[in-house]
C-alpha cells in the first residue's frame, strides 16, 4: 500500500529510526494531484476563555463571544455573507504560509504578493498576573511588513445573533466602537481609522496593531501593551509545554494535540468542550451537522487519561470539579452532555438564514442529544475518580467525600444497568443493550471495588462486585461465538469500533486468543485500506455513514499495541498522522478515499485519541518521557 506523507511526518518517521518506515512504500511527496482532498484552512487560537479560527487568508472565520457557546461574532465558516469578517488582505493576488510559533498557541500567517510580504500574528492573551491567570476577551493582531511595500486593506465587520444582526460602527480617534450586541465591541488600532471606515487600501510600511475587545475597551498604550502581552503569552505556553511529561515519540504531534486540548477547556468552570464549532458536516449533504460546543460526559475517561499522561493535574482537577458539580445536582441520571456552566436544557434549533459550511444546511445550535439515555457515563466518572486513590500526588484530604461519591455513582449504575440506551454514538431512534455501555459500567464497578478496598468500606465493596458481575453478563450476551467477536449490542449482528475498548479496558486479557480474534474481526469489517476506521457500517437514523471517525482509528492503534502487534501499531499510527491539516490539527471525521477532513474542527476527541495512542506505544517501546 502506498503511504503518502507530508514532509514533517517523513522527518519524524526517519528520526524514529524504524526500518519499516524506510521501505520504498514510504514516499516523500505531495498527495496525488487528482485526489481532491478537503482540509480545514484555519488555525485555532484561544486562552481558555474563548477560541477563534484564523483562516490562511487572514480572516477570522469563527469567534464566539462572550462564551465558547455564545453567538458568533465572526462566523464566516457557516456563511461568508452573513457571518461578518475580520481580514487583512493585500490589493494583489497572494500566497499564504501559516504556522504556529513553536510550542505555543500563537499563530502566524505570512502573506506574499508581487508588491511585498507581511506577517499577521494572532493570539489570545494568557499569562499569570496578580496570582491568577489573565485571559481577557481580547483578540490581538500584529501586522508587520517583511519585504517590499505591500498595500493592504483591513476589514472588520462583526455581527451578533448568529448573523441576524449587523453591528453599527461608531468612529473614535483611534478606535471603532461596534454597538448593537449585549455589550459593545471595540477595535483599537494605530492604523488610520479612516482607512477602516472607508474600506481603503494603504501601504504597510511599519508595524500595526489591532486589538479587538468585548465589553471592556483597552485602557492602556497600544503598541507596548500588545508587545508585552505577546511576550507573556509566548512565555506562558512554552513554560506549560516544558512542564508537560511527553515521550519522545512523535513529539510535535503530541505537543500540538496537548496545546489544542488545553484551550478547549473553559477555565471558569473547568468544562472541556468537544469542539469550538457547530454544524460542520460529517460529510457533504449528509444532514449530520451538529453543535459540539458542549461537554460530553462520555469523553470524561479519555480526557482525564490524556491529561494524566502529560502530567497536567490542574486541568484534571478543574475538569473533575465541573463533573462533581453536575454529579451532586440531585438528578437521578446524568445527561450525555451539558453546557459549559452545567446547564441541562440544550434545546436544538435550526437557523434557516445561514447558508451553512460550503452550503451544507442545516445550521444547528443546541443539541437534542441532551435528552438521550446514555448509561456508560456513570462508569466513566467512577474510573476518572480512581487516580485520587492510586496516585499519591493527590493528598488524602481530597478524598473526604469518598463514601458518598462511590455510593452515589453505584446507585446510578444499579438503576440503569439493565436498561436499553442510545449508546456512545447517540442513536436518535434506536435503543439497545449496548456492549460499550455495559463495558464502562463493568469498568466503573471495578474501579469502585478498588476504591472501596482502599477506604475499607465492605458494603460498597460487595455492591461494586455484584454490579460488576451483572455488567459482565450483559457484555457476554453480545458475544457471537461463530464469528468470535463481540457485537455492538445484545441480539445484534452489527460490529462497532467502540468494542475495541474491551481490550484496552482489560475486560479481555490482551494476551488471550479471544482478544486477538475480536480485533481481527473488527479489522475485517470496519477498517479501510488506508488504516481508517468506521464507527459502524450499518444504517442509523440518517442512513449509512460515509466517513470514518478518526478517534476509532487511534483506538485501533491502542488495541494493536495491547495485543502485542507493536510494529502494526506503529505503522498504523504513522499513517493516521497524514490526516491533519497544515497545522497538525485533526477533524472529527475523515473520508477514506481522499483523506478529506469533515465534521467539527478541531475535534478534541481526535487529539485525545492521538495523545493516548502515542503514550500507549511509547510505553511499549520504553521510550523516554521528558519531564
Amino acid at each position: 500500500m502506498l503511504i503518502i506523507v507530508p514532509d514533517i511526518l517523513l522527518e519524524q518517521l526517519l528520526f524514529q529510526g524504524g526500518e519499516q518506515f524506510r521501505e520504498k512504500n514510504v514516499i516523500q511527496t505531495k498527495r496525488k494531484a487528482h485526489m481532491e482532498r478537503h482540509t480545514y484552512q484555519t488555525g485555532l487560537i484561544g486562552n481558555c476563555a474563548f477560541l477563534a479560527h484564523v483562516n490562511k487568508d487572514t480572516n477570522i472565520d469563527w469567534l464566539c463571544w462572550p462564551r465558547m457557546d455564545s453567538s458568533f461574532v465572526f462566523g464566516g465558516l457557516l456563511d461568508t455573507k452573513k457571518g461578518g469578517c475580520f481580514s487583512i488582505l493585500p490589493e494583489a493576488d497572494f500566497s499564504s504560509h501559516q504556522y504556529y510559533l513553536e510550542n505555543t498557541n500563537v499563530l502566524c500567517t505570512e502573506i506574499t504578493t508581487t508588491e511585498g510580504s507581511y506577517r499577521v500574528t494572532d493570539f489570545a492573551p494568557r499569562f499569570l498576573q496578580y496570582e491568577r491567570f489573565f485571559k481577557p476577551l481580547m483578540l490581538i493582531r500584529k501586522v508587520e511588513p517583511l519585504e517590499g511595500s505591500p498595500r493592504i486593506r483591513v476589514t472588520c465587520e462583526p455581527t451578533c445573533d448568529y448573523g441576524a444582526s449587523k453591528l453599527r460602527p461608531m468612529r473614535g480617534s483611534s478606535h471603532i466602537e461596534f454597538t448593537g450586541c449585549e455589550e459593545n465591541i471595540r477595535l483599537t488600532t494605530n492604523i488610520a481609522v479612516s482607512y477602516l471606515i472607508d474600506d481603503e487600501f494603504f501601504v504597510l510600511n511599519d508595524t500595526r496593531y489591532l486589538i479587538l475587545t468585548y465589553g471592556h475597551p483597552l485602557e492602556a498604550p497600544l503598541a507596548s501593551t500588545a508587545e508585552r502581552f505577546l511576550r507573556e503569552t509566548i512565555s506562558y505556553w512554552r513554560t506549560w509545554i516544558k512542564h508537560s511529561s511527553i515521550a519522545n515519540y512523535f513529539q510535535p504531534y503530541v505537543i500540538r494535540s496537548a496545546l489544542a486540548l488545553k484551550i478547549h477547556q473553559y477555565e471558569d468552570t473547568g468544562a472541556i468542550i468537544a469542539a469550538s464549532t457547530t454544524s460542520l458536516p460529517e460529510f457533504p449533504e449528509s444532514g449530520r451537522n451538529w453543535d459540539y460546543r458542549y461537554c460530553w460526559m462520555r469523553d470524561t475517561y479519555y480526557i482525564i487519561t490524556a491529561l494524566n499522561h502529560i502530567g497536567h493535574f490542574e486541568e484534571m482537577e478543574r475538569y473533575f470539579g465541573y463533573i462533581t458539580d453536575i454529579s451532586f445536582s440531585g438528578d437521578f441520571r446524568y445527561q450525555p452532555l451539558y453546557g459549559i456552566t452545567g446547564q441541562k436544557t440544550l434545546s436544538e434549533t435550526i437557523l434557516p438564514h445561514l447558508d451553512g459550511y460550503m452550503g451544507n444546511k442545516p445550521v444547528r445550535i443546541g443539541n437534542q442529544a441532551f435528552e438521550h439515555i446514555q448509561n456508560d457515563i456513570y462508569g466513566q466518572v467512577l474510573i476518572s475518580m480512581l487516580p485520587l486513590y492510586t496516585d499519591h500526588r493527590f493528598i488524602f484530604s481530597e478524598r473526604k467525600d469518598s463514601d458518598r461519591w462511590i455510593e452515589l455513582l453505584l446507585k446510578k449504575i444499579e438503576k440503569t444497568i439493565d436498561e436499553k440506551d442510545a449508546g456512545i454514538w447517540e442513536f436518535r431512534n434506536m435503543a439497545n443493550v449496548h456492549c460499550y455501555t455495559n463495558l464502562f459500567q463493568w469498568a466503573g464497578c471495578a474501579a469502585a471495588e478498588k476504591m472501596a478496598r482502599t477506604i475499607g468500606n465492605q458494603s460498597l465493596l460487595d455492591k461494586a462486585i455484584e454490579l460488576k458481575n451483572r455488567a459482565a453478563a450483559h457484555i457476554e450476551s453480545c458475544y457471537d461465538p461463530v464469528r468470535k467477536v463481540y457485537t455492538n449490542a445484545a441480539g445484534s449482528q452489527h460490529l462497532d469500533a467502540s468494542t475495541l475498548q474491551l481490550i484496552m479496558m482489560n475486560y479481555l486479557d490482551p494476551a488471550s486468543e479471544r482478544a486477538r480474534d475480536h480485533l481481527i474481526a473488527l479489522e475485517k469489517e470496519l477498517k479501510t485500506p488506508e488504516g481508517l476506521f468506521y464507527r459502524y457500517r450499518h444504517s442509523d437514523d440518517f442512513g449509512k455513514p460515509k466517513t470514518t471517525f478518526l478517534v476509532c482509528a487511534f483506538w485501533y492503534v491502542e488495541a494493536l499495541a495491547c495485543v502485542g502487534r507493536l510494529e502494526d501499531a506503529q505503522r498504523e499510527f504513522a499513517k493516521l498522522l497524514q490526516y491533519s491539516n497544515h497545522l497538525l490539527l485533526f477533524s472529527e471525521d475523515v473520508e477514506s478515499a481522499t483523506g478529506s477532513q469533515w465534521g467539527n474542527f478541531p475535534q478534541a476527541y481526535s487529539h485525545v485519541g492521538l495523545m493516548n495512542a502515542a503514550y500507549r506505544i511509547a510505553m511499549k517501546l520504553d521510550t523516554p518521557i521528558f519531564l
